[in-house]
């Protein structure tokens, strides 16, 4: 990527809308999304992503690229929280540390919204099974963080507390909101004509990058307030959320280039495998581990780890495909 192809993703106006909201904060502004705009915003950016990824399948014949695409998504989301765990129990706790590990192992839906937006404004193509790669990454590392706080963390657990099953962090990964709205927009898209499709184009596609930089704007916002709250933690926290995503982005990317050429593919892998959950894993760790640290993984994921996944990693992970193909 040239110095001038780094200068427009830099000043892309829904990036540049994240970096306002940031200000906003350090400045004491009193700007603000209203909590149910945002989360309009939020349903909106998952039906359309779920909604377009449904017709790209739909068009797409069922090949061994999609079928290994699907299971190195679940091995990503299954390999990522156990290392993540063991490089951080001793500094945090077995809950925190399970928390954690679900929480990196899962994916951003935000952060993988950014990325496609990133790949249309640079004309790359990428294919629409990626949709269902990023909506099977949800619930496996939940269910990981899970089992490893169950093998480790007797010594924890309090005199009386009954542990949550795993059936129950099934449901609970399940149908959470944000993964119920993608799978649903997902398979809706699949089965909807291109006729039908065209019909709510105009919300669907036209709306998008609008929404991206109004959300953004509110991340923007909300990932400010919480880096303040990294900083009071410590330094161990602050370099975890730092460094993780570039380890696990590097890994999922060479992975990748096992199982397909195309750099859109390729990108989209990267970034699932360097985002951080920050929407369905604190609501399933509040059920299945309740003696987790919310104010320790949630800051860590958006306050730091979003931000550099946004900010830095889309554009050096393409970089980096561009490097290995020249």
């Amino acid at each position: 990527m040239s110095l001038l192809g780094l200068t427009d993703n830099l000043t892309n106006p829904a990036l540049m809308f994240f970096l306002l909201g940031i200000i906003a904060v350090q400045l004491k502004s009193d700007l603000k999304i209203p909590e149910s705009s945002s989360k309009f915003i939020t349903l909106y950016l998952l039906l359309s992503i779920g909604f377009k990824g449904g017709q790209e399948l739909a068009h797409s014949a069922l090949s061994f690229e999609i079928i290994w695409s699907l299971i190195l998504g679940g091995f990503l989301a299954s390999a990522i929280p156990i290392l993540a765990f063991f490089l951080i129990k001793r500094k945090t706790g077995i809950s925190n540390a399970a928390a954690i590990a679900a929480s990196y192992g899962s994916v951003s839906a935000v952060t993988f919204v950014t990325a496609v937006s990133f790949l249309e404004m640079e004309h790359v193509f990428f294919d629409g099974h990626m949709i269902a790669v990023m909506a099977i990454m949800e619930a496996p590392a939940i269910i990981i963080g899970v089992l490893l706080m169950k093998r480790f963390g007797d010594s924890e657990r309090e005199e009386g507390e009954q542990p949550t099953s795993i059936g129950q962090t099934i449901y609970h990964s399940v149908t959470n909101g944000s993964v119920l709205m993608l799978l649903g927009s997902l398979i809706i898209g699949l089965l909807a004509s291109e006729s039908q499709a065209a019909g709510i184009k105009p919300f669907t596609t036209d709306l998008f990058k609008g929404f991206l930089a109004l959300f953004l704007l509110d991340m923007g916002i909300t990932s400010g307030k919480q880096l303040s709250v990294v900083f009071k933690t410590g330094v161990f926290p602050f370099i975890f959320s730092g460094l993780m995503p570039f380890v696990n982005g590097l890994i999922a990317l060479m992975l990748s280039f096992q199982i397909t050429d195309s750099p859109g593919n390729q990108l989209l892998f990267a970034i699932l495998g360097a985002s951080a959950s920050y929407i369905a894993v604190p609501a399933a760790m509040k059920q299945a581990v309740p003696r987790a640290n919310p104010s320790l993984y949630l800051p860590m994921a958006l306050g730091i780890t979003f931000p550099i996944n946004v900010m830095i990693g889309i554009p050096f992970y393409y970089f980096m495909i561009q490097y290995m193909a020249s």
